[in-house]
C-alpha cells in the first residue's frame, strides 16, 4: 500500500545508514595518509568512500550561510532573527548590522519538496538594496499531528499574516508555486483595506493559469483523478519522525519525479564528482557536492496543501475564472488597487510556460496602467528567472527599480 511507503523508506534509511557511517570513519583513516604518496587505488577508494556516505537524503533544512552581504561601497554582518513564528513556518529576517532604511521586502519560497534555502541566492542578491524577510516553511514530518493541519487557505493566511509583521507598504515578491496564494492574500488585505496591504506584488514564474500553454507538469496534473494522486502519491509519516502518521505528499517522491526528468545530466554529475575527487580537483568537486547538499535536503508536503493545489490551481483554474475562495471568500483580484504589479517569465521554462504568469495583469484590472510591468527574460528556464547571472544582471535591477519608485 502506498500510505506504507513512507514508512519503508524510512526503514530501508536506517537499515543502510551503519553502512554511511562506516564509509565515513574509512575516509577519515584514509586521508591520514600522506598526500605525497601517488596511489590511484587509494583515490579511487577515497571517492567511492565519499559517494557512499553521501547516498542518502537528508530531512534538515541546509544553513542559508549568509553572514555579510555588499551594500554600496560597505560590507554588512547579516545575522539571521525569526521575526515571527507558527508551528508550520517562521517569518525570518536578515537584519544587516549599521544598514540605513530601505525598502521591506517579504520573500515568498515555495513548498515543493525542497526548502526556502534554495532561494539563498535570491537572497543575497535582494539584501543589496532591500531589508529582506523570508517565508522558512517547517518540513511537515517534524511537526506533531495536534499541530493541526495546513492546507492552501492556511499557506495564504500566514502570507496574510507575516506582511502585517513587517508593518505599513511592505512588497511581496513570490517564486513560483506561492503566486497564486500571493495574489489571493493581496487580494483579501485590498479589499480590507488592510493597512499592511503590500506596496507591491512581484510574480515570478508563477502558475497563475495553467490553461495557457500547458507543459508536461501541467498535463500531468490534470490526467489523474484526485483520488489517484490520494491513493498513490499521499502516504504516513514514519513512525520514527515527530510528525508520525501525519499524512504527506514525501519529499521524496519529488525529488525522484525532478531526478527522473533530467536522470542522465544527475548520472554525468555524480561520474563527473567521482572523477575530480579521484583526480584531486577539489574546487569542481566542491561545486557540485554544494549543488547536490541542497538539491537532496527534501522537504514534505502536507497532504490536504499538496492535493488543494493539484485541484484548485492545476485542475480546476479556479483564481482565472474568479472561483477561488479564502475562508470562503470570494477572491477578487480586481480589488487590488493603488499598488504595483510586476511579472516575470522566462522564455525557456518548461515548468510555468510564457504567459502563465503574464494573466495576472489581466485579473488584477484595478492597478493602473503605469504601476504594470511585465518582463520576459530571454534565455532563460525556470530556475534561471530568480537566480544566475541573467536573475543578478537583468531581472533583478528592473526588480530593484520598480520596488523603490513604488515605495
Amino acid at each position: 500500500m502506498m500510505s506504507m511507503f513512507y514508512q519503508a523508506y524510512q526503514n530501508h534509511v536506517d537499515l543502510t545508514e551503519p553502512w554511511r557511517a562506516a564509509a565515513v570513519s574509512s575516509l577519515r583513516y584514509l586521508n591520514l595518509v600522506p598526500k605525497g604518496i601517488p596511489d590511484r587505488f587509494l583515490a579511487r577508494l577515497a571517492a567511492a568512500l565519499e559517494l557512499i556516505s553521501r547516498s542518502a537524503l537528508t530531512y534538515s533544512r541546509p544553513a542559508y550561510g549568509i553572514d555579510r552581504v555588499q551594500v554600496g561601497n560597505r560590507e554588512l554582518q547579516v545575522t539571521e532573527e525569526v521575526a515571527y513564528a507558527t508551528p508550520f513556518g517562521s517569518l525570518l529576517h536578515f537584519k544587516k548590522d549599521d544598514a540605513r532604511e530601505q525598502p521591506r521586502v517579504l520573500l515568498v519560497a515555495p513548498m515543493s519538496g525542497h526548502f526556502a534555502t534554495l532561494l539563498r541566492g535570491t537572497v543575497k542578491t535582494l539584501l543589496q538594496d532591500h531589508d529582506v524577510y523570508i517565508t522558512d516553511w517547517h518540513n511537515p514530518r517534524d511537526i506533531p499531528r495536534d499541530r493541526g493541519r495546513f492546507g492552501l487557505d492556511d499557506y495564504t493566511e500566514h502570507l496574510i499574516t507575516f506582511l502585517g509583521q513587517l508593518g505599513p507598504r511592505p512588497h511581496m515578491v513570490a517564486i513560483c508555486q506561492p503566486s497564486v496564494s500571493a495574489l489571493a492574500a493581496t487580494a483579501i488585505m485590498s479589499e480590507d483595506n488592510h493597512p499592511c496591504r503590500p506596496a507591491t506584488l512581484t510574480l515570478m514564474a508563477g502558475p497563475i493559469d495553467t490553461r495557457i500553454s500547458p507543459t508536461k507538469v501541467n498535463e500531468f496534473a490534470k490526467s489523474r483523478s484526485l483520488k489517484w494522486f490520494e491513493d498513490n502519491l499521499i502516504s504516513y509519516v514514519p513512525v520514527q519522525c515527530k510528525g508520525a502518521f501525519r499524512k504527506v505528499y514525501p519529499g521524496v517522491l519529488q525529488l525522484t519525479a525532478f531526478v527522473s526528468m533530467n536522470l542522465e545530466r544527475h548520472i554525468k554529475q555524480h561520474l563527473d564528482l567521482h572523477n575530480h575527487l579521484v583526480k584531486g580537483d577539489t574546487e569542481k568537486a566542491a561545486s557540485i557536492k554544494t549543488f547536490y547538499d541542497e538539491y537532496f535536503a527534501v522537504m514534505d508536503l502536507t497532504a490536504e496543501f499538496y492535493i488543494e493545489t493539484i485541484r484548485d490551481v492545476f485542475q480546476d483554474h479556479l483564481l482565472p475564472q474568479g472561483k477561488l475562495t479564502f475562508r470562503g471568500r470570494p477572491v477578487n483580484p480586481a480589488a487590488i488597487k493603488r499598488m504595483g504589479l510586476m511579472t516575470v517569465e522566462g522564455e525557456k521554462d518548461d515548468i510555468c510556460s510564457n504567459g502563465q504568469t503574464l494573466a495576472a495583469q489581466d485579473l488584477c484590472s484595478g492597478v493602473r496602467a503605469y504601476r504594470r510591468v511585465h518582463h520576459m527574460q530571454a534565455g532563460v528556464g525556470h530556475y534561471g528567472v530568480f537566480s544566475g547571472k541573467k536573475w543578478n544582471n537583468e531581472i533583478y535591477p528592473m526588480l530593484r527599480d520598480f520596488v523603490h519608485v513604488n515605495s
